[in-house]
């Protein structure tokens, strides 16, 4: 027989990060960096779970990370959250079943555990939500709204819905609203326009900001120029990504940088590029961001994770930088890609001659 729990601040949270990560890629059409929203998520999750008294002592994320763009498995661990890594397919999210078993394992062998977090929505879920509650454990549950079962948020109530929204950055959220309203409208202009057309895929794309590349953006990843150079490792031979056009953003406005963490970062990463170009004789136009990240660590120790990719997320709010993505095998990558027009950059480095 289950022992009944006492009335515990210790908490319990289990992740289904297939479900938030393809969320946001499907909703907001496939924003560059998923892997970063969803770890801001989860950290000012623990960190409102916090505020309300209660002590994340078991968190675990589920997902076939082999099937992700980059692996999050590093920055979880830094955090403090377990992985599970489950087999999925191109049509069901295997992740759901792990996580149920887990989390009754959890209620039946832990009765110190006295609130279980759900970072997810689907109604397959209900079953074992009702059994918690059975059990006098408090349910909540943290997601999309979009994307929560309306059956699911019946059972628990609304008030113990977090709207995963209300745990990003506004600026952040209006980024990704602007997104998938820009791609959205470019997806009905083309369908206009192959409608006038009476032929599909018989026009040009539509013109966006981020479809105006010139051939030269068919390069390969970090370190690449806009002349020939090998393939990225892990790459069929001869064969180099080539940088899809709506992916190609341009740059934020121009503001200059003011936070000495942020010049550091900049003064490291153009350092980077410059080894690169010592190495490789030429211009480097290019810098692969997970690799890059790495050194990061180095550079910056006294810095967790995600302060480090805030960094980032700094230098491209001030138009230092942009992160585009790469098509590549055997995953997409992103790229760092630098402004030289930027007062930053251009008092850390000489224009180009």
């Amino acid at each position: 027989m289950t022992p009944k729990p006492t009335t515990s601040s210790y908490a319990a949270v289990f992740i289904d990060f297939e479900n938030v990560y393809y969320f946001l890629k499907n909703h907001f059409q496939d924003p560059p960096e998923l892997n970063d929203y969803v770890l801001d998520i989860i950290r000012k999750l623990r960190e409102e779970l916090s505020a309300k008294g209660l002590d994340s002592l078991i968190s675990y994320a589920y997902a076939d990370f082999e099937r992700l763009a980059t692996a999050p498995q590093g920055a979880l661990y830094l955090m403090g959250v377990s992985t599970r890594n489950v087999l999925g397919t191109d049509h069901k999210n295997a992740a759901d079943m792990q996580l149920c078993i887990d989390a009754l394992e959890v209620m039946y062998t832990r009765p110190d555990i006295g609130t279980f977090v759900l970072v997810a929505g689907d109604r397959d879920y209900i079953p074992v939500l009702q059994h918690l509650r059975r059990q006098a454990r408090q349910v909540l549950v943290a997601g999309f709204r979009e994307s929560v079962s309306g059956d699911l948020l019946q059972n628990i109530g609304a008030e113990q819905f977090i709207d995963a929204r209300d745990l990003l950055a506004p600026e952040r959220i209006a980024q990704l609203e602007k997104r998938r309203a820009d791609r959205l409208r470019t997806q009905e202009e083309n369908r206009r326009l192959r409608e006038q057309a009476g032929t599909a895929g018989a026009v040009p794309r539509a013109s966006t900001p981020a479809a105006d590349v010139d051939p030269a953006a068919k390069s390969p990843a970090a370190g690449a120029s806009n002349q020939a150079a090998p393939p990225r490792p892990g790459s069929s031979a001869g064969a180099r990504p080539t940088r899809p056009p709506e992916e190609v953003a341009d740059f934020m406005p121009s503001r200059r940088l003011t936070g000495d963490t942020e010049q550091r970062t900049l003064a490291f990463m153009l350092g980077e590029f410059q080894k690169l170009e010592a190495k490789q004789q030429r211009r480097v136009r290019e810098l692969w961001l997970g690799p890059f990240m790495r050194l990061l660590a180095d550079e910056l120790p006294e810095l967790p994770d995600y302060e480090r990719r805030d960094q980032l997320n700094k230098l491209r709010d001030a138009g230092a930088i942009r992160i585009e993505k790469r098509e590549g095998e055997p995953h997409p990558f992103s790229v760092i890609v630098v402004n030289y027009n930027h007062p930053n950059v251009q008092e850390l480095q000489p224009a180009e001659e």
